[in-house]
Parts: structure tokens; sequence; C-alpha cells
């Protein structure tokens, strides 16, 4: 599709400007000119120029290809696949040419062999071929076959990597097939991404969303600065630029909610010309964990990410495992990385909001129809399902049909309710319902598949009682649904709000000497900060933290349930309580603890009523969580909800106390989130 060039001119004779462009365009007609003409003034996106500028494909070496659209040219290593360089807006290279050939722009996955050590595997080609190549498009393929002779060194899964460069494009797709096939030994598979690693005397702006976006340290600041609790978390001690003197860098401070994480890239803020490098994901059908799962980004290097499948913010529950012998076959991408150009006084703004909008032209444009892979499914081969999602909850309103409004819908492989969140082989494709609870999930492919949801306000997951088949062209209407969330009785007390969150509690201020300055007191993503785990010792140094229902509100409650420093690195288990009257007579029956958690790392949670020495526990989670969100800025990691049997003989007219225990005590990151607790009556009769 073609894109048309953009140019803010700022100057009042208008006449004299239209004529100078028309000369200008006539004279790159007449040169067949290739590249871009550096105006003054605004956005410049360098595009075709009319007919006279084709897709070439140079195969000549053979080491090396290089493919040019007459904006962006890239070369690539032959038979490898590797992106040796990228030259862009007379730039000979936007990637780190200080890295050896191999190490700019590649695809990797970490993997491991049941029972064995994890490894990192830089997949490269074995067999080049040139899947299409006319004047409008060409589509390269770097196979790496898996043979038994490989076994143990190499994972066991065909890889296929491939990139698309078309006429027009300011930029190039690249996309992966992954193939098993019997025989194959198993496996398990934690991580797949592309990596690029721009030039690091260019890029030195850093772009996530509107408000995440920033001037970054060097990786050499971050290499010569101090590493802190964990390696990634370094402090900055001797920056080329004093503005980052004392402030933290971790690459886990700038992740992202697969939702969220669309578009994300570097500014060559202080070159001329000004370039944009993006990475643009048009969809989240191919990415694990749903669409609430946090991932990295872009990070200090400067270094951009496609992250595919991994473990970040959810442990090894999400880990792909294959049996020995196990088929599979799935397509991760296509993705876009789009490169811009600017000229004015506010190049970030203007290189940002161009990426933005480029986002949501690929949007439009999904699924495309011009990956030639046999394994790619496009528009014609894909399917879709209407329905409408209500909420019933007995207890609430009494007990009338509510609107699921901004419910999560969405499609995943057949498992049990929230059985999604560590799905990771899989396809999934998820939607929000409109204000009236209706939702549509289209461009799904075929397959079956469970109809999942949850719904902000209300605590559990959603799973529609059938199997969804889709069929190439298919489209399914389902009734109304009805949620029921989990319920036994009326509300005595909550605390927090049902989100699968915890950014609404008590998020304490930030170290003054561990500061990332991104991340602003008025900041929404102020729990990004480094080492606000430490805080809890600060602000409970002796005694745990007391919670009174009708004296306190949520917002006194901490965000992380995490255990107490005792010095010399070593650590104690924390008990906080819950203290509430109980006015009436107590009724006989179970009452219910709704005890809904937004993060667990490496914990226990135990729960006694009353009785704050009761051994065993009146209930105890057991081990439980590797999210590690504590320890990576993330307010969330996997969402659990227990619903706790309460006898009526545990609890009293009068004064009342929950002892929330959290007993493993090793680490300063175990502990938990909660998102949501709430005490009910039992059932009337």
């Amino acid at each position: 599709m073609m894109k048309m060039n953009v140019l803010s001119m700022k100057n009042n004779n208008v006449i004299f400007f239209w004529w100078f462009g028309m000369i200008v365009k006539f004279c790159f007609l007449l040169c067949a000119c290739s590249q871009n003409t550096s105006l003054r003034g605004g956005l410049k996106k360098i595009n075709n120029l009319g007919s006279t500028v084709v897709v070439k494909l140079n195969t000549e070496n053979k080491q090396q290809l290089v493919v040019d659209n007459g904006i962006v040219s890239v070369t690539l290593s032959k038979p490898e696949g590797y992106l040796i360089g990228i030259s862009y807006n007379g730039i000979d290279n936007i990637l780190e040419s200080e890295y050896k050939e191999h190490a700019r722009g590649y695809f990797d996955v970490v993997w491991n062999e049941l029972g064995k050590h994890g490894k990192v595997q830089r997949i490269h080609g074995t067999k080049f071929s040139v899947i299409v190549a006319n004047e409008n498009m060409v589509e390269v393929s770097f196979l790496r076959s898996w043979t038994s002779s490989m076994t143990g060194i190499d994972v066991p899964i065909n890889i296929d990597i491939r990139y698309i460069f078309r006429r027009g494009d300011s930029g190039f797709y690249s996309y992966a097939i992954f193939d098993r096939h019997e025989g194959m030994p198993a496996v398990k598979v934690d991580q797949i991404r592309f990596v690029f690693r721009l030039n690091k005397d260019r890029f030195n702006y850093m772009a996530l969303s509107d408000t995440r976006q920033r001037r970054m340290p060097t990786m050499r600041d971050v290499k010569t600065g101090q590493v802190l609790a964990y390696p990634e978390a370094v402090l900055l001690t001797k920056p080329h630029n004093p503005q980052f003197t004392g402030e933290v860098d971790d690459k886990y401070q700038y992740s992202c909610e697969n939702i969220n994480n669309t578009v994300h890239g570097w500014i060559s803020l202080d070159s001329d010309p000004t370039v944009g490098f993006w990475m643009i994901t048009p969809s989240n059908e191919f990415r694990n964990g749903g669409p609430i799962k946090q991932d990295l980004t872009s990070h200090a290097g400067p270094i951009t990410l496609s992250m595919f499948v991994s473990p970040h913010y959810a442990g090894k529950d999400v880990t792909m495992e294959f049996e020995e012998g196990e088929t599979y076959k799935k397509v991760f991408g296509p993705i876009f990385v789009y490169l811009n150009t600017a000229s004015s006084e506010n190049d970030n703004a203007t290189l940002w909001s161009d990426a933005v909008q480029q986002f949501s032209k690929e949007v439009q444009s999904w699924p495309y129809d011009f990956p030639q892979s046999k394994d790619y499914f496009p528009p014609n081969q894909r399917g879709a399902v209407f329905g409408r999602l209500l909420v019933q909850d007995w207890y609430f309103k009494g007990g009338r049909f509510q609107y699921t409004n901004n419910a999560y819908v969405g499609l995943a492989l057949p498992g049990d309710a929230g059985s999604w969140q560590t799905e990771s082989k899989g396809y999934q494709f998820w939607t929000r319902a409109n204000a009236k609870g209706y939702f549509k999930i289209t461009n799904a492919v075929p397959g079956d598949y469970n109809l999942y949801a949850w719904v902000p306000g209300f605590i559990g997951d959603y799973k529609y009682n059938a199997t969804i088949t889709i069929t190439p062209g298919g489209v399914i209407k389902l009734n109304s649904l009805v949620y029921n969330p989990p319920r036994n009785g009326p509300t005595i007390w909550e605390i927090g709000i049902p989100d699968r969150l915890a950014s609404e509690f008590h998020i304490p201020d930030p170290y003054p000497t561990l500061m990332n300055k991104l991340y602003t007191k008025k900041h929404s993503d102020k729990f990004r900060q480094y080492g606000l785990w430490k805080r809890y010792s600060d602000i409970y140094p002796n005694d745990d933290l007391v919670y009174t229902v009708g004296v306190n509100n949520y917002r006194d409650w901490f965000f992380a349930h995490v255990t107490r420093s005792t010095g010399n690195k070593t650590y104690e288990p924390t008990t906080w309580q819950i203290i509430f009257e109980h006015k009436n007579d107590i009724i006989s029956g179970n009452y219910t603890l709704q005890l809904a958690l937004a993060s667990a790392a490496d914990s226990n949670l135990q729960v006694r009523f009353n009785d704050r020495s009761k051994d065993p526990p009146h209930f105890a989670t057991g081990r439980i969580g590797r999210d590690n969100a504590i320890a990576r800025h993330g307010i969330h990691g996997l969402y659990r909800l227990f619903s706790i049997n309460v006898s009526s003989n545990l609890l009293v007219k009068g004064k009342n106390i929950i002892y929330l225990r959290q007993s493993k005590a090793d680490t300063p990151f175990q502990g938990v989130m909660y998102d949501y607790i709430r005490l009910e009556r039992p059932p009337a009769i």
C-alpha cells in the first residue's frame, strides 16, 4: 500500500513553496532518485517517488544480500539471516557497527532439555531462499532445519526466519515460523524474540508511550555503574551526561503489558538528520500469556526488542513445554520495523506521534495479506465470534444483570478458567466489551478454543462451557452469556479494587538516591521506581501493618506484603493484621474470605482467624509464585483467587483479627501483592 509523504512547511509565502515543491518533485522524477530530500519545518518520511522506485534484491555477494526499496536498504548475512546493516536517509548503518555482524540484529531463543540448564541460542539459517522478488515486494527466508545430529546443541524446532520488503514502505517486516515434526526430542522453550542493537552514537532518546519517554543513559554508563540488588539494576555513578548521575537504570523499569506494547523505540535526537527507529506490533495474537502479560520493550544500549514469548512477570508457569515427538506449528509475527525522520523544533514529539499513527495504519491492515508462508493465515482464512457478556452477582445491586463494560473477552487454547494467563503455545485473540457488554473477536485463526473473560470490578474468571471451533470465514454468534462471579454471601467489608492490580494501594516515595527521574511523584507508574520493597522496613521497622476496617482506607495498605530486613542481608517473615468489629451475633455456618492476589513471588501466605499462633494455620496457600513482579517494578504478575471457608466458630461478636503471614523470608523479594480482599457473611437461608 502506498504511503504519502507529509511535509509541514512554515512560511507565509504559500505560492512560492507550492512552486518550489513542484520543481523538487520534477527533478526527483527526472533523476529517478531514491534518496530523501532534507526540507526543514516538520516530519519527513522517505517514501516511494512514483513508479521510478522499485524493490531491488542483490544476491551477488556469496556471504551477504542487500534489499533496497529506495527508502530503506537492508544488508543480511547469507545464509544465516543476521541483520548486518540498515541504511536510511543518508545514514550508512542504523545498527551498531562496533558489534560483530551476528550481534546487531538477530532472532534468538532460550531453551533447555528437560532437567538441564537453559541456554541462549542465536538462530542462524543454514538455507537461504528467495520466496518472492518483484518490483513491488521481496520476501526472503533463512531456514534452520533441525536434525538428530543437533541433539543437545540446537533447539529441536525447525525455525524459518522471514523478512519482507515492500515498495513504498519506510521499513520492513519480520516474522518467524516454528515447526516441530514427529521424532523430535522433548524440550522447554522460555523465550523467543527479535533483537535490534542501534547505533550508540546516534540514538539517545527512548519512547514507549505518551508519558514514558526520555533521554537515556548509554550502555557504557550502565556498565560503569554500581550494580544494586540484582545485575539489571544499576546506580549510574559516572555517566557521560551529568544529568544521569545518581539515577537508577533497570531494563525492567521499561516493561509494558502486551495490550499496550504496540509501538516503542528510539530517536537520534541530537544528530542530523533526526531519525526514529520503531518496533510496531499490530497484533498480540502470537504473544504468550494474554493481554496483560508484561514484557520488555526498549532499554539502554540502545536496544529495541520484539518479545514473543518469555517467563517475565509469570515465571516458569508459562514455559512452552514439548513432549518427545510432539508436533507443533506457529507463526510469530509479522512485526514492522519502521523508520521516520523529522526536522523541527520538537523532533521527539513529531516522530513519536507519527510512529503512533503508523501503528494505527498497521492495525487497520491486520491481518496482512502479503506474507507468503503457507503457514500464515491471511484475512480470508480467519473467523470471528460475536456475543454479549453480562454479570449477575446476587448480592450486588439486587442481583440485577450488569453490563460488563470494558470486560476482557478472548479465545485461547482449551483449559481451565483463567488458564489463558499461563498459556504460551497457541494463538490468543482478545477484545474489550463495550458499554453494554457486546463484544466481537475478529480475525481468529482456525482451531479449537475456549472463550474466556474477566471483568474489572468483579473477582474470578469466566469460561464459556463449550468449545469454540473457528473455521475459515466462519462467524459464530453466541447468545447472551452470564458470568456469576464467586460469591457465597453479602459483603461485610472489603479492601481494595478487584482489578488484578495493586496500584490503588500505598506506593511509597522512592529513595532520593535511587530514583529514575522518568517516574516522578505524579507519574501514574510511580511503582516502577527501584527499591520500593525496601521502604516497608523503613515504614514498619519493628511492628507490621495493622489495618482497621472503618478507620483505615485501602490507600493505607502497603502495595506489597514483603519480608522485613533485619540487617546483614537477613530477613524475617511479616504478619499483617486486619481488625474488624462484628457488631451482630455470629451466624451459624461458613463465612467466606475472598482473597485475590495480584502477584506472588516464592511465597507461602498463611491465614489465621483470632489466633496468631495457630499451627497449622487455618489456611495456607503453600509455596506459590515465581513472577518476580516485586523486584522488577511490576504492579502485578499472575492473578490468583482463594475463596477461603471460615467456620463461624472462628469469629466472635465484637473485635476480630485476621492475621496474614507471609512465612518465607530468605530474600527481600519474597512476598505477595494483594488485589482485593472481601469478607462475606454466610448466605441467607
